[in-house]
């Protein structure tokens, strides 16, 4: 069992994100296309948080010409660039899946001060 932690502890990622469920973040990706490389940016609200270690994720949903888009991205991944929080949310819960049912006002969340 140690040896699979010590394996873990060399991809884990020393510094994440203050970022918690209801937060609005924008998520920096690394895209490879054949042999260039460049950063595609995600911007949504933090629905979901799971896991532990290195493989903990996070699902982040937005809307984009009307239809909603999610994406998991887990966290120690080098694929992740950064994670920036552009506002904070006020919750009450763990999990925001009720917000895949809603549209437009009623899906947004209120912002912590």
């Amino acid at each position: 069992m140690d040896l699979v932690k010590a394996l873990a502890s060399q991809y884990m990622k020393e510094s994440l994100p203050e970022a918690k469920v209801g937060d609005t973040v924008r998520v920096h990706v690394r895209i490879k296309e054949g042999s260039r490389e460049r950063i595609q940016v995600f911007e949504g609200t933090i629905i979901a948080r799971k896991g532990g270690g290195i493989g903990e994720t996070i699902t982040v949903r937005r809307i984009s010409y009307g239809v909603g888009c999610e994406k998991v991205f887990p966290l120690h991944s080098p694929n992740v660039a950064m994670i920036e929080t552009v506002r904070k949310g006020k919750v009450r819960r763990a999990k925001l899946y009720y917000l895949r049912n809603r549209f437009g006002k009623a899906a947004k969340v209120k912002e912590r001060v």
